[in-house]
């Protein structure tokens, strides 16, 4: 009893931390962490039935006809299990697309680091290093580049993650649900620099998001 409880604890250690998908801070990620737990039910059951098999191997024989083990569990089975966790994986897809209106922002990847664009209320953008500011509650576009190889812009408590091509706009739609910092990294190895390019995501409240981009607008360089 107390292996089993010690392994409990061992595997759900690994569901919380700042770089968890399975501890989700928002509506995109609580689609995919879902979906996580849909995928790892099907593999399960499936799982199931192979060690069922194989401890029956080691029995007598049995009067079982082969068609039902060949054809009902064998084959129609699966394919039941399988069409479902597709079903949900399609289904999951659908709802984390990036449709309707939503506040956007840049991230432009290189070796080794992130450059972020915010919205300045006038046409133009505010630039920050490393640091994307983003409203609590609200949807949040983000347009993602890349300036010379493949990066990938990715906040696994937020949403999925994107690729960053050089020559290609790419865009990510996440929320957070409550003002917070979250941990954000590039999920793309793209040289010796790759350990280091990391960023973070900070959720303002939505009447603290006019400041902060004020204020990023301050403490930007002058031209």
């Amino acid at each position: 009893m107390r292996s089993v409880l010690f392994l409990a604890v061992v595997l759900t250690a690994g569901c919380a931390g700042p770089l968890s998908t399975l501890d989700p801070a928002g509506p995109v990620a609580g689609q995919i962490a879902w979906l996580w737990w849909a995928m790892l039910a099907g593999a399960g059951v499936l799982t199931l039935l192979v060690l069922v098999l194989v401890a029956m191997g080691f029995g007598g024989l049995r009067p079982v006809a082969a068609r039902v083990w060949t054809h009902r569990l064998g084959l129609w089975f699966s394919l039941g299990v399988l069409s479902v966790t597709l079903g949900a994986g399609l289904w999951v897809g659908e709802r984390i697309l990036p449709r309707g209106d939503a506040v956007e922002v840049t991230a432009h990847s290189f070796q080794w680091g992130w450059r972020f664009g915010h919205p300045d209320g006038m046409g133009g953008w505010i630039a920050a290093e490393g640091v994307l500011h983003i409203p609590a509650g609200e949807p949040v576009d983000v347009v993602v580049t890349s300036a010379d190889v493949i990066h990938a812009f990715w906040v696994p408590r937020l949403a999925g993650k994107i690729d960053a091509i050089p020559g290609r706009e790419n865009r990510l739609r996440l929320q957070a649900d409550a003002p917070g910092i979250y941990a954000g990294r590039s999920a793309e190895f793209s040289g010796v620099g790759y350990a280091g390019m990391t960023f973070t995501v900070i959720a303002h409240a939505p009447d603290d998001w006019p400041a902060a981009i004020a204020a990023l607008r301050d403490e930007a360089p002058d031209d």
